[in-house]
């Protein structure tokens, strides 16, 4: 756990910014990771040094020498961060777009006919892209069920609507509702199983910064994520397509180099910033390995990060000292269960006899950020089946302390004794 290495978590929090007071509101606990985390101090120094080069790539001087090294370095750092073997990396407007434009280029590439396969836990990010191209390549649009007392969908769940005819299917790596983490390998390898040819998209956003990504391990076709739930910033997002699904005809400007994704020029700083996260990996990678290699220091720092995690997660539920976990207060109902098991990063709950807006503004006035999630078009896949109108969400990253997790709890405590 990073909080048992004497020093680390104090240097692991001074690398981010506002790790412990809102620029707006003062001192608070930031608990709303799944909304966007934190941001490392690198990432706002390199994003203001990038804003102010008013040079572009592919020109001939040092600037433009500068801005493509920065490009070819973030595309690399993407690369080793997702472990991808082959394929491509780019960055598109969001993670969103980035998963609309991975679907459109898979249903668009796909044989005619057949289906497009989903699960009901997935984000709207990714099920609406798959509703929309069905539609458009008017091709049936398939959902698994989740398991609405889990909060998570298994191989099992998919191969029980599994066909050889799948044309393209999708998988949600984890739910920022329900906090729980898929098999992802066990799922891609039952699609193939069952429908060798299937273009598979994984939305991984909300996965992404709570350990490590491995797609030299799983047999899929695209995957997405957003940086700044990573520790980067706004205005970017991040995908990566196999050598199959890059052969696909897709939008591209006519005369462009064959294996691009990208559509017209993206800011360098996006790419800069990016290869900054990765260089924060490495470091606390480094604290946990003395293998070689920036790849093995990532795999420690994300290993670490899920412990570290992990405890939190378990301190949360179950309690510290003699305050009660949320899984042990009364009135309390756990969205996707008690368990620790396969949760990640995320515990979202109802309370009976409170309004979510309530307790998120009880928590708030005691310096506490939550969120409150709703059954509208985001959350109301896994709440409306639950008969929840809304639920809130606690969300923690790695640079969160079992201290601040006491603070929730006797917080919480407080509110369910009516103080």
């Amino acid at each position: 756990m990073i909080a048992d290495r004497p020093g680390l978590m104090d240097a692991v929090r001074s690398r981010f910014a506002h790790v412990d007071a809102c620029p707006f509101a003062g001192p608070r606990i930031y608990f709303e990771n799944a909304g966007g985390a934190l941001h490392l101090k690198s990432v706002i120094e390199t994003s203001a040094a990038f804003a102010g080069y008013p040079d572009n790539q592919g020109r001939d001087n040092p600037a433009s020498a500068a801005m493509m090294a920065a490009i070819d370095r973030g595309r690399s750092d993407m690369a080793l961060f997702l472990n991808a073997p082959g394929g491509r990396v780019f960055v598109g407007e969001s993670g969103t777009e980035v998963l609309f434009r991975l679907v459109r280029t898979a249903a668009l590439g796909a044989p005619r006919g057949g289906v497009m396969l989903g699960s009901t836990l997935e984000h709207p990010a990714l099920s609406s892209a798959m509703a929309r191209w069905a539609e458009v390549t008017g091709r049936p649009h398939l959902m698994v069920p989740h398991d609405d007392a889990t909060g998570t969908v298994t191989a099992a769940d998919y191969r029980a609507r599994l066909s050889p005819d799948v044309r393209v299917a999708s998988i949600i790596h984890a739910s920022p509702v329900t906090g729980r983490v898929v098999d992802l390998a066990a799922i891609a390898a039952e699609i193939r199983r069952v429908a060798p040819g299937a273009l598979i998209i994984v939305d991984g956003i909300q996965h992404a910064s709570h350990g490590a990504v491995d797609l030299s391990a799983i047999d899929i076709d695209g995957y997405a994520l957003s940086p700044y739930k990573m520790f980067s910033r706004h205005g970017y997002g991040v995908g990566w397509a196999s050598d199959r699904l890059t052969a696909c005809t897709r939008d591209q400007l006519i005369g462009a180099p064959a294996g691009g994704w990208e559509l017209g020029t993206r800011d360098a700083g996006s790419y800069a910033t990016f290869s900054d996260v990765v260089d924060y990996l490495d470091w606390l990678g480094s604290q946990f390995t003395t293998e070689d290699g920036r790849r093995a220091r990532i795999a420690a720092a994300g290993r670490a990060i899920a412990a570290h995690e992990r405890e939190l997660l378990r301190a949360m539920l179950e309690g510290v000292g003699n305050l009660p976990g949320l899984g042990r207060i009364a009135g309390l109902r756990l969205i996707g269960g008690a368990g620790l098991e396969g949760r990640e990063g995320v515990v979202s709950f109802a309370m009976a006899g409170r309004q979510s807006a309530e307790v998120v503004a009880f928590l708030g006035a005691r310096g506490i950020r939550v969120h409150q999630r709703k059954a509208d078009h985001y959350s109301g896949n896994v709440l409306r089946p639950l008969g929840l109108a809304d639920c809130v969400r606690v969300s923690v990253c790695h640079y969160n302390t079992l201290g601040e997790v006491a603070e929730l709890l006797a917080a919480m405590r407080d509110l369910a004794d009516g103080a």
